[in-house]
């Protein structure tokens, strides 16, 4: 290890520690999602397995409860995989940064790419470059801040799947869905691309909200995208396009 750059267990347990306050609102998150796929009447196996193989929050949703409908499978996959298109961006933003790592490291920071993830590890990445980043071992941060929130998200699923109907409604505890997104946007919206994807997205999400099959919501993602995309090629310059990745 070169003098003055922190060790791979000081990365590994900073990025768990950054995840701790966010894992406050994905944990009732997820167990939402275990007792909505009992509801939508899955399988326990392909409720788990969602979880442990998608590990994508709101396409498991939107995949449950597109399930309870009886919407055709194609409109399911359709739908979850524009939903998750996010993280071609985020996948974009970081492959500078991780371009140098090798094939292990590089599919198991893919698998483990959340929003959450992302908007923690951005933040440690802020004003490096890929050339600064070779040398340290910041991949561990963002490792341990991905594995942090999917075994956090395994447990929460099961305790919902053998929960299963029995919470009270009265504990509303959908209200953390939009609380923790609001969260993990508002602090990456440092520029004019970014704050207009959220806003054009916000108002086509809440104006196609009665569209069937959660349509309104996949106009939304393109619009919010179409609407970045442009902003950018307008000749705005932003901050986003520093992530994390690292060396071993």
């Amino acid at each position: 290890m070169q003098s003055g750059i922190p060790s791979r267990a000081s990365e590994f347990w900073g990025g768990i520690r950054a995840q701790l306050p966010i894992l406050l609102g994905t944990t009732p998150f997820g167990l939402i999602y275990g007792i909505l796929a009992m509801e939508a009447d899955l399988p326990v196996a392909i409720a788990l397995g969602m979880s442990l193989i998608v590990f994508a929050g709101s396409a498991q949703f939107i995949a449950a409860e597109l399930f309870a409908a009886g919407t055709p499978g194609v409109i399911i996959v359709l739908t979850t995989w524009i939903v998750n298109l996010r993280h071609m961006l985020y996948s974009a933003s970081m492959a500078p940064f991780l371009r140098h790592l090798s094939a292990v490291w590089k599919y198991a920071l893919a698998f483990l790419l959340t929003d959450e993830a992302y908007a923690v590890s951005i933040t440690r990445y802020a004003g490096e470059t890929s050339d600064s980043v070779r040398a340290t071992y910041k991949h561990w941060y963002v490792l341990g801040s991905g594995l942090a929130l999917w075994v956090s998200w395994q447990a929460a699923t099961l305790v919902g799947v053998v929960v299963g109907a029995s919470v009270p409604e009265s504990w509303s505890l959908d209200f953390t869905l939009p609380l923790t997104f609001i969260a993990l946007v508002i602090p990456v919206l440092r520029d004019r691309p970014a704050i207009l994807a959220a806003l054009v997205a916000g108002i086509v999400a809440v104006s196609a909200h009665g569209l069937p099959y959660n349509l309104g919501l996949m106009l939304a993602v393109l619009a919010g995208i179409g609407a970045g995309t442009w902003s950018e090629r307008g000749g705005t310059t932003g901050t986003t396009g520093t992530t994390r990745t690292d060396s071993c």
